[in-house]
């Protein structure tokens, strides 16, 4: 435990911050599974709707500094790359 008031000041300061992106990295989570979901039932008009939600929420979480853009690009390159193969 810090002693020193700056040094509990990080501290309080890093936990608010990990909160905060572990949300944003369930939000993307929970947008990536929901975009399986929509391309296993082979609606392609939906799934294109729920990948521009899901690219959406890629783009914020780089934004936030969340996740690296190079990761996001992955995702998103795995996303769109699943909701193409549906033809």
């Amino acid at each position: 435990m810090p002693n020193i008031k700056s040094a509990k000041k990080r501290v309080e300061v890093a936990d608010r911050n990990n909160k905060v992106n572990k949300s944003n990295r369930s939000e993307l989570s929970t947008a990536m599974k929901k975009l399986n979901k929509v391309v296993e039932s082979g609606n392609k008009k939906e799934a294109e709707t729920v990948l521009n939600e899901t690219f959406k929420v890629i783009d914020e979480n780089v934004t936030n500094g969340t996740i690296h853009k190079n990761k996001a690009n992955r995702k998103k390159a795995e996303a769109s790359t699943k909701v193409n193969a549906m033809k």
